[in-house]
């Protein structure tokens, strides 16, 4: 898409300038400096209540297929401030918590305590960006 017509959907075409803050919501990894990324608006929770969900995510223009992340935490997480929202299966939010870089795996340990969570929603807590969803295995589809 040109500009024009990413403008018509709300989107931007930009480059990175730097190594790190453009995390990709495709690869889960940042995108490398001088590469291209869309910046547009995402829905990550398309519920029918309040806490339906929408803000920017950045896109790499070669990210290509979602990279699976099992028992592990994707690049995209390390070194980064991450806001943990625990999601019941109707789609209330039920448990929420902030993690400290290096503390993102015993957040979600801490949320998957909670029966009543189904997903955990992580956000970049500076900007407020979606970064992933965390799913318990064959809980929530």
């Amino acid at each position: 898409m040109n500009a024009q017509e990413l403008a018509q959907i709300g989107a931007l075409r930009l480059v990175a300038d730097k190594d790190r803050g453009f995390p990709c919501r495709v690869s889960l990894r940042d995108a490398d400096k001088g590469e291209s990324v869309l910046l547009l608006n995402y829905v990550s929770h398309p519920v029918d209540n309040p806490y339906r969900s929408a803000h920017a995510i950045f896109v790499r223009e070669l990210a290509e297929e979602p990279e699976p992340y099992v028992d592990c935490l994707p690049p995209v997480f390390a070194g980064r401030h991450l806001s943990l929202r625990g999601f019941a299966k109707g789609g209330l939010m039920v448990d929420a918590l902030l993690a400290a870089p290096g503390l993102v795996e015993e957040g979600i340990e801490r949320l998957f305590a909670n029966s009543e969570v189904a997903c955990i929603h992580a956000h970049n807590a500076a900007y407020g960006c979606f970064a992933a969803r965390i799913e318990r295995h064959g809980a929530y589809q």
